[in-house]
């Protein structure tokens, strides 16, 4: 869960803020960061907001939060099970590519 709107309040500033900041209208904003933002995406989020990007993210006790820009592609893992199946996966298609 993405923590765009805690961050925003604590900075003092709306979202609608934020969305002008970007460029962006609001509507167009709440749907990059309601779904499965990119890393570019959320790196301008971060950069606008002057956080981190790991800020972004609501840690969890006892879990992990993973971002992995692989391809092209972001991803973000919650717990390490997801994230060691990613790694086979990408070594399971590195495998076969080889063949």
């Amino acid at each position: 869960m993405l923590r765009i709107q805690e961050i925003c309040k604590a900075k003092g500033i709306t979202m609608q803020t934020l969305a002008k900041k970007m460029n962006v209208s609001y509507q167009a904003l709440y749907a990059s960061v309601s779904g499965n933002p990119t890393l570019a995406k959320l790196s301008e989020l971060a950069n606008v907001l002057e956080v981190d990007i790991t800020d972004l993210f609501e840690p969890k006790a006892g879990n992990l939060t993973a971002l992995i820009d692989y391809e092209g592609k972001f991803h973000h893992f919650n717990n390490i099970e997801s994230l060691e199946r990613f790694v086979l996966d990408i070594k399971k298609n590195s495998k076969e590519e080889a063949l």
